[in-house]
């Protein structure tokens, strides 16, 4: 090496560290990978070698998506930009052009708003239906169907369908199921072992946990995930290294999380159905989620004032819980799915899906419970 201070202040300080055993995984924050020969690099094309160009794949990406796999019980996952960034590459793993996609009526607006407009420009038609005791499969399927999508909990009245009911008339079908985990996390359903294709996660949420990540990830089989990995390098919607090491740190801590937030949110859930000023809760019963493996009902809580002109007021009248346009953070929020999550639905379709001015979505945190209900009680009387 030239003794030069310019060459040497660039190359000064840098080794690979082949032998070091780090307790907690490194920040992998380069965009490329070494080689020593251009056989290595051969090598790699052929199979043989992991890394080349962290928009093809990362240490970091891959701790992230392999862990949130085993959770979910999947073969498979890959890491996105966004949770709209997974979802995006589950859709197109399976979808083509002409292809017909049946959903819940009730999915978060980003994904309707990805559907119904996105994916329509590549001649991909989206149908939402009810699943309620009335409706079948049967009766929506056609010779271009090509996938069902659902949400486990869904957003934001936090309705629990039958699950493994759904998925297995879905697959007597011969459809793809694609299921959106987000609300309820692999802590307390396991799409995959009902017979899921794919399971999605937005990992800004339960999976990183504490609202300073965006990212999200897809899990499933290992020729769709094969699938969705390239339509994640070649649209360009690959994770940062730093950004997979925040959401895989945060997942470390899911089951505590999510034991102390599903709990909590149980107490708010039981406070609000006796405030006067509330005139619905949507919170999932333990009858709906008979199917959880475990006996708790989820973190989030969704509640109606029964004058909306205060929604105003309620918003304003908070102190410490934050209005905020996202969920699941240690941290107690709420957010106004008419103004946020669903701006992309008409009024006529929000009426329809029950999401009136007055709605008020809560993320319940990790807070000392008397604490979240006294500031919600205080928040309430003005």
């Amino acid at each position: 090496m030239s003794e030069r201070f310019e060459t040497t202040t660039v190359h000064i300080g840098h080794k690979p560290l082949s032998r070091a055993a780090s307790k907690s995984t490194p920040i992998y924050q380069t965009s490329v990978f070494a080689f020593d020969s251009l056989e290595e690099v051969e090598k790699y094309y052929e199979g043989e070698g992991e890394y080349l160009y962290t928009r093809e794949g990362n240490p970091n990406q891959v701790e992230l998506a392999s862990a949130v796999a085993r959770l979910e019980q999947a073969e498979a996952g890959v890491s996105a930009a966004s949770g709209m960034g997974a979802i995006m590459a589950g859709l197109l793993s399976i979808l083509s052009p002409g292809d017909h996609v049946l959903a819940s009526h009730e999915i978060y607006g980003g994904t309707y708003a990805l559907l119904q407009k996105e994916l329509a420009r590549l001649d991909i038609e989206l149908e939402c239906i009810v699943l309620d005791s009335g409706t079948s499969l049967a009766d929506h399927v056609r010779p271009t169907t090509k996938l069902f999508f659902l949400e486990t909990i869904t957003n934001p009245l936090l309705t629990v369908v039958d699950l493994p009911f759904w998925i297995r008339q879905a697959k007597e079908l011969g459809l793809y199921v694609m299921v959106d985990n987000t609300f309820a996390t692999p802590y307390l359903v396991q799409p995959i072992t009902f017979g899921a294709d794919l399971v999605v996660h937005s990992g800004t949420k339960y999976i990183g946990g504490h609202s300073d990540v965006t990212c999200g990830v897809l899990v499933g089989s290992r020729p769709l995930i094969a699938r969705a990995t390239e339509i994640v390098v070649n649209y360009g919607a690959s994770l940062s290294p730093f950004e997979a090491w925040l959401a895989a740190r945060g997942l470390k801590t899911l089951a505590v999380r999510m034991e102390r937030q599903c709990d909590n949110a149980s107490e708010v859930a039981r406070f609000l159905q006796n405030h006067p000023a509330i005139s619905r809760v949507y919170y999932p019963s333990e009858e709906a989620t008979a199917f959880f493996a475990r006996p708790k009902q989820g973190a989030m809580v969704s509640f109606t004032l029964k004058d909306e002109r205060k929604i105003y007021d309620f918003y304003r009248a908070l102190d410490w819980i934050k209005f905020v346009p996202s969920l699941a953070g240690v941290e107690t929020s709420v957010s106004h799915p008419v103004t946020t999550s669903h701006r992309a639905f008409s009024e006529e379709q929000r009426k329809a899906a029950g999401i009136t001015m007055g709605l008020v979505r809560m993320s319940v945190g990790i807070e000392a419970i008397d604490d979240i209900v006294s500031e919600l009680a205080r928040a309430l009387e003005n």
